[in-house]
């Protein structure tokens, strides 16, 4: 059978629209850990910290200046950015998955390595992982065999340490949703203390990890150097990039990075290059990880096919870097702020937790050097690349995310038009949820539910309710004069909850 051939013209006008401009790009996500709103000179003039590749991405594409992680711990932003779903919806209603936790993805859900590799895509992950392994015994069981929780019960843990088998592949981890290979130090500060590659660790961690070494107690390989993570899973994703040829099939590559989380564990050549302690040195160092991201797609002339993504899991702790660590809040001391011009940090539901960073760049379809002030979550990309991929998700699948493709390829007159979202939710550290709806946000609790030290006198009001047009500090509660937009917030969020989902179907 024969098409006229204007019929085949309109067919292929129509896919590149789809499908940007007749092939799909290749995707590279990077996902900084614990990298504040402020730390990048682009969102922050006063930063104390360089961050000339950040910038120059800002320059080569466009800046959103609200967007948010799902949660302002980690673990739970992972689990919305592959799947377009609030982690509150699971079993883990708060905080973060602890060493040898079962794994927090549900088999029968479609994650976005899946949503790839279903149109042709080679998928890797390279960096942490942090949503859990089903870890292999020494008696031929695996973990979950015994144990059907979320998280184990803190005093089992050493214990369970030493039964794990690790000549055994593990079960539940990132080859088992979708990515088609995996190198990464699952958790920095979290045994074993071992790459991970695939399913099993590279060597065999004989050894306790010394008490002078940062870091939760368990297993590590001899002489393991917390300095080298970052380095080393740079390198591996530079080289996956080096080796993807011509007539390969594009890629879809997802690197959620180590830093600039404890252990604050900068590379010699980066210490001192920052004013703002070993914290800025790091940062630093993530950005000069994004730049050698930037240089191997240039020079294997992939930059024009290629949509690169950098943001950040949730808001800084704001940690000095002393020891490696820090008290929250430290760097601050020095100048730098990670958060300005945002109140709170890392943990908390006030915006400093989980308004992060978020800069997008491809070539001739994102453009160049704008801002837009569009309110995102980082669970909408998964609708967004669907409809990039012209991919079909059913009514099951990504139930909290948003399209917002309409802004991210757009033209400079549509920039910032009318929200996609009409509504944000966050979540912090101890489960405490908030509410935004234009620039009214609820918080449904006294204090931030973070890592703030923040102790409201016993007559404050039930919640917070603030206007972040007019007051962005968040410093002024007007809970008490509002009762209405209370009450009409609280009814959002108690459907939005109980619905099982963002949007009407």
């Amino acid at each position: 059978m024969r098409f006229p051939v204007c019929l085949i013209i309109a067919l292929w006008i129509v896919s590149g629209m789809c499908l940007g401009q007749g092939h799909t790009p290749n995707i590279v996500i990077i996902l900084a850990d614990d990298l504040g709103y402020g730390d990048p000179g682009c969102y922050n003039d006063q930063s104390l910290i360089p961050t000339p590749n950040i910038d120059d991405l800002a320059n080569q594409g466009m800046k959103f200046s609200d967007a948010h992680s799902p949660s302002s711990v980690c673990t739970p932003t992972r689990y919305g950015l592959l799947t377009g779903r609030y982690c509150w919806r699971t079993r883990l209603k708060r905080s973060v998955l602890w060493p040898w936790d079962p794994p927090l993805l549900e088999s029968d859900r479609l994650t976005l390595p899946e949503m790839f590799r279903q149109k042709g895509y080679t998928t890797a992950c390279v960096g942490k992982w942090h949503l859990g392994w089903d870890w292999p015994l020494q008696n031929g069981q695996y973990l979950t065999d015994k144990f059907s929780g979320v998280t184990l019960p803190a005093q089992k843990r050493e214990v369970l340490a030493q039964q794990i088998d690790f000549s055994r592949p593990t079960r539940g981890g990132p080859t088992d949703h979708g990515f088609q290979s995996y190198f990464g130090d699952d958790v920095p500060n979290f045994p074993p203390y071992a790459f991970i590659e695939d399913r099993k660790t590279i060597g065999i961690p004989t050894v306790s990890k010394p008490a002078s070494m940062f870091g939760n107690p368990g297993p590590a390989l001899p002489a393991w150097d917390l300095s080298i993570v970052m380095p080393t899973i740079t390198q591996q994703a530079v080289q996956l990039i080096e080796g993807h040829q011509a007539d390969d099939p594009p890629f879809f590559l997802f690197m959620p990075l180590t830093a600039p989380h404890t252990p604050i564990a900068p590379s010699s050549h980066f210490i001192g290059k920052s004013k703002a302690g070993w914290y800025g040195d790091y940062v630093h160092q993530v950005d000069w990880t994004l730049g050698q991201i930037q240089t191997a797609l240039r020079r294997n002339d992939l930059t024009n096919d290629t949509l690169l993504i950098f943001t950040s899991d949730n808001g800084s702790p704001q940690r000095n870097g002393e020891n490696m660590n820090g008290p929250t809040g430290s760097v601050k001391k020095l100048g730098h702020d990670p958060s300005r011009p945002w109140r709170g940090m890392k943990s908390d539901a006030w915006e400093g937790g989980h308004r992060v960073p978020f800069i997008a760049a491809w070539p001739g379809h994102i453009l160049a050097n704008s801002t837009s002030q569009q309110p995102i979550i980082l669970t909408d990309l998964m609708r967004t690349l669907a409809r990039l991929l012209d991919f079909e998700l059913d009514a099951e699948t990504a139930e909290d995310s948003f399209d917002i493709g309409a802004t991210l390829f757009t033209k400079a007159s549509d920039l910032n038009s009318s929200p996609i979202r009409d509504h944000l939710i966050h979540h912090s550290g101890n489960g405490l949820f908030a509410i935004r709806e234009g620039a009214w946000k609820l918080i449904l609790g006294k204090n931030s539910g973070g890592f703030t030290r923040f102790n409201p006198p016993a007559d404050a009001p039930a919640g917070q309710l603030y206007n972040l047009r007019n007051d962005p500090s968040e410093s002024n509660n007007l809970y008490e004069q509002n009762p209405e937009v209370v009450q009409q917030l609280t009814q959002r969020l108690n459907h939005l909850k109980n619905s099982g989902r963002s949007f009407d179907q």
